[in-house]
Order: C-alpha cells, then sequence, then structure tokens
C-alpha cells in the first residue's frame, strides 16, 4: 500500500489537544466542523494549507495525552494520506489504524515541511521525492493493512466477520 503526499512537519510530543482543541470538542458535534479547527492553537490556519492526501509528519511521541478517537479522526477528516511521526501514543496509533488512517513510526528527521514524501506501509519505507532521503522502519503487519485498507477496523470486520491476516479478496 502506497501513500504519497505533501509534507507538513510537526516536532515532539503533539498531543491530543494540540491536534484538536477540548474547547472545540465541546463546541463541535461534526467531525468534519472539528477539522476546521485543527492545530489552531499551534498552527492558526493548518486547516486552509492542508489539501486531501497531504501527510503529517512528526517527531517522537506524536498524539500523546487523552485516548479519545476524536484526534485521528479530525487528521482523517482533513483528508490525511497518512501520519508518519518517530513514534507515537499507543492509543493514538491503534486509534488511527481502527480508523483506517495509514501511521507508520519512522525517523523523520530527514522530511521537511513542503516536501513530497512516499511511504509503501507494505515494506515499511518512507521516501522522500524532494531531497532523496529514506527512511526504513517496521512495516505493519498484514492485519493492520488490511484493516487500514478496508477503511478500518467496522468496516473490516463487516467485510469479513473476522480478523484477515493475509490480504483475500473477494
Amino acid at each position: 500500500m502506497i501513500v504519497k503526499g505533501r509534507v507538513h512537519r510537526f516536532g515532539d510530543d503533539i498531543d491530543t489537544d494540540a491536534i484538536i482543541s477540548s474547547r472545540n470538542k465541546a463546541k463541535f458535534l461534526e467531525i468534519a466542523d472539528l477539522a476546521r479547527h485543527a492545530f489552531e492553537d499551534i498552527d492558526p490556519g493548518f486547516p486552509g494549507r492542508f489539501s486531501p492526501g497531504d501527510i503529517i509528519v512528526a517527531g517522537r511521541n506524536f498524539g500523546c495525552g487523552s485516548s479519545r478517537e476524536a484526534a485521528p479522526r479530525v487528521l482523517q477528516a482533513l483528508g490525511a494520506g497518512a501520519v508518519v511521526a518517530e513514534s507515537f501514543a499507543r492509543i493514538f496509533f491503534r486509534n488511527a489504524i481502527n480508523i483506517g488512517l495509514p501511521a507508520l513510526p519512522c525517523d523523520t528527521r530527514r522530511f521537511a515541511d513542503g516536501d513530497t514524501l512516499e511511504i509503501d506501509l507494505s515494506a515499511g519505507r518512507a521516501t522522500d521525492l524532494t531531497n532523496g532521503a529514506t527512511a526504513d522502519a517496521e512495516p505493519l503487519p498484514p492485519v493492520m493493512l488490511n484493516i487500514v485498507a478496508d477503511g478500518g477496523l467496522a468496516a473490516h470486520l463487516r467485510r469479513h466477520g473476522r480478523y484477515v491476516l493475509e490480504r483475500q479478496d473477494g
């Protein structure tokens, strides 16, 4: 599974309240409304610069903080093609995969804001097509690739009636 998009770069320890402020979670019920306020406390105007398919790139501990699913759902509602970070908070990572948002932990130090990044989730490789930098990572396990390809855990279970470890089309 290949994802390609423009990089939006963030640093370390981006918590779920930085992704979507708790004050906005109380104001808006629709995830699309919340998405218009993504990262507004640390990068005002961010949603206006973000295009469907773009990729969030961050440092260590991305998605720390609360375990609410709203943070990865907001990124998905923005149209994020993937999230790539040096490391993820465990619950954020699982929530992202469970809703069908690709997430790959790898060394992101050589990926710059505005560059074009290509991610091969099956191979566990991220390649910056702008500067040629690559980062190898542990490939996502087949069950996670299947969940993402099916559009999330609920869709995966509806389609197959169970976890499918190897891709089975049809």
